[in-house]
């Protein structure tokens, strides 16, 4: 198996239902991440959020959406829970190989395995727990603008 970095992009932060959220994207350097399954994945992404905690932990999290270099495509929610872990929700698109209905990239159904994602996409877990650590639990005054604002460099990803 021949391995090769994918790009990755930062679109920007986006509020979902009262849940701040970056936005990763992972695609192939040949074939950018089509309108249409962007599309159907943010549809999905309300259904997909963990319930905000009553713990006082900031409503916050990342969303990387990947696709695949096959028919697959792939949403992760990640969100910030009990101050200092991860919880996550994983839909895929397109790819049999996890059940799903068909190979159509914009069908995506909720995963119930325990995956917390390939290796591409944990990159982007390295460096949010990092910027976590950084701007949420080592200062005397957690700071969510500045961790919302600290995103993986966009560029290749995978090595």
């Amino acid at each position: 198996m021949a391995f090769r970095d994918k790009d990755l992009r930062t679109p920007g932060p986006i509020t979902v239902d009262g849940r701040q959220l970056k936005r990763y994207h992972i695609d192939q350097p040949e074939r950018p991440l089509e309108p249409e399954v962007e599309k159907a994945a943010y549809d999905l992404l309300p259904a997909m959020l963990a319930d905000v905690a009553d713990d006082g932990t900031p409503a916050a999290g990342w969303v990387v959406l990947h696709r695949g270099a096959d028919t697959g495509a792939y949403l992760l929610v990640y969100t910030w829970v009990w101050d200092n872990a991860v919880e996550i929700r994983v839909a895929a698109a397109g790819q049999p190989a996890l059940d799903c209905p068909d190979q159509d990239p914009t069908y995506f159904v909720e995963l119930r395995r325990p995956a917390v994602g390939c290796v591409w996409e944990l990159a982007v877990l390295e460096h949010e727990r990092a910027a976590w650590v950084r701007h949420m639990l080592l200062p005397e005054s957690p700071n969510l603008t500045n961790y919302l604002r600290d995103t993986r460099a966009e560029g290749p990803v995978g090595r």
